[in-house]
């Protein structure tokens, strides 16, 4: 059990504080040397390790990650960016629009891609039109991890909820897509009101954004396999193999080499979650994930209510210290003995997304938006933690109210 924990308290470390001192090792390398440590030293055999890897998680997230490369290679998000630009009147409209775009496409779609490609169009706007940056660049980062609580697709941590719950993809949304919309709403007007001294009153000015180039053909063919895969999704189909049975069809119709599109996908990122995996299987095989839950176990009380509550505030906080992926992994060993493993499933996927925009580091989204804008992104950690607390905590007391709220009424 030592080395168990040893080797997970290492790992965990390591992805929480983003390298290891003295070792040029990242996060993804953190849980990979985590995993191979697991191994060597006899806690996990190599058949054991390789079992542990969820296969159907790394799969859903691959397939998503092919289908996203191609909408990104046909210009589809920097087009749906630049429409809202166009038909934006005023710097406060402009806020709403770019919030509601990034929520609704990261409910379909993973929120880092909607991230990726919809921040340069942001920056460009902003410079030509003379904008305050950072209302609109927190407006992609916020919006986006807002609208991704809606489905299981919509960013990591809740493929991993998906696979290893089992809670169907219809299910899922119908649960949490209205506390996903109240979340989005809430974040644009909290941003508007945070700064509303900084957004100028009266028109934009006149700032000529030229339309994005667009390839008709492979958006076409993008759309009607992202549109296959949602259909198969909704028809109760594998996430795994339905996810990338489109994106394996759309590669072979595209008309292009895919090697574009492969290079596209964040390969380091399933790297990270093959070997959280492995060691995740490590500490529980040890008995260490036991002895943590028996040490939650009595916060959390006894009715489902209260546990959803208590946990999804457990999970907002752990989400800050090793990120919400590691601990989401770590969080399906406990779940299932919970009074309401559907609700904790649920509160917990909310939560531990919400709990994304608390701080910088604290999502994939904010660190790519940031990162892209360049000097216009560069923001303290106390002043992103300013609007990043009034954000978070309206939208966790909002989004678990709902959520608690049609439990009560029997929608869950």
């Amino acid at each position: 059990m030592l080395a168990a924990v040893v080797v997970f308290t290492l790992t965990y470390l390591a992805i929480a504080a983003g390298r290891l001192p003295g070792l040029s090792v990242d996060r993804p390398a953190a849980a990979l040397l985590g995993a191979v440590l697991m191994v060597a030293t006899g806690v996990l055999s190599p058949a054991e390790a390789g079992a542990a890897v969820n296969g159907d998680t790394l799969g859903l997230l691959l397939g998503m990650m092919i289908l996203s490369a191609y909408l990104g290679e046909a210009g589809f998000f920097r087009w749906a960016s630049w429409r809202v630009i166009r038909a934006a009147g005023s710097s406060r409209a402009l806020l709403w629009g770019l919030t509601l775009t990034a929520g609704v496409l990261s409910a379909f779609l993973v929120n880092d891609t909607v991230c990726l490609m919809m921040t340069p169009l942001v920056v460009r706007l902003v410079d030509d039109a003379d904008l305050p940056a950072l209302p609109f660049l927190l407006a992609v980062a916020f919006g986006a991890n807002a609208g991704s609580v809606a489905t299981l697709t919509g960013n990591p941590q809740n493929m991993i909820v998906g696979t290893l719950s089992g809670i169907p993809y219809t299910t899922f949304s119908a649960a949490l897509a209205l506390p996903a919309l109240a979340s989005l709403l809430c974040v644009a007007g909290l941003l508007q009101l945070l700064f509303r001294r900084e957004l100028p009153r009266g028109p934009l000015a006149a700032v000529v954004v030229p339309a994005p180039p667009l390839e008709p053909r492979l958006l076409r063919k993008a759309l009607a396999a992202t549109a296959l895969c949602l259909a198969g999704f909704v028809a109760g189909l594998s996430l795994a193999w339905t996810a990338l049975f489109a994106g394996a069809l759309l590669m072979a119709v595209a008309g292009r080499a895919p090697r574009e599109a492969l290079a596209r996908v964040d390969w380091p990122l399933l790297i990270f979650f093959a070997g959280l995996f492995v060691v995740v299987a490590g500490v529980g095989r040890a008995g260490a994930a036991e002895a943590m839950y028996h040490a939650l176990a009595p916060a959390l009380g006894a009715g489902a209510a209260r546990q959803a509550v208590v946990f999804g505030l457990f999970s907002a906080g752990a989400s800050q210290v090793v990120s919400n992926v590691p601990f989401v992994i770590l969080a399906g060993a406990w779940i299932p003995r919970l009074a309401d493993p559907t609700l904790l499933w649920l509160a917990t996927a909310l939560a531990s997304t919400l709990a994304g925009n608390l701080t910088v580091v604290g999502s994939v989204a904010n660190l790519i938006v940031l990162e892209l804008a360049g000097p216009k992104g560069r923001v303290g950690f106390w002043r992103f933690l300013r609007y990043g607390a009034v954000v978070t905590l309206v939208t966790l007391a909002v989004g678990l109210g709902i959520l608690l709220g049609e439990r009560a009424l029997g929608w869950i």
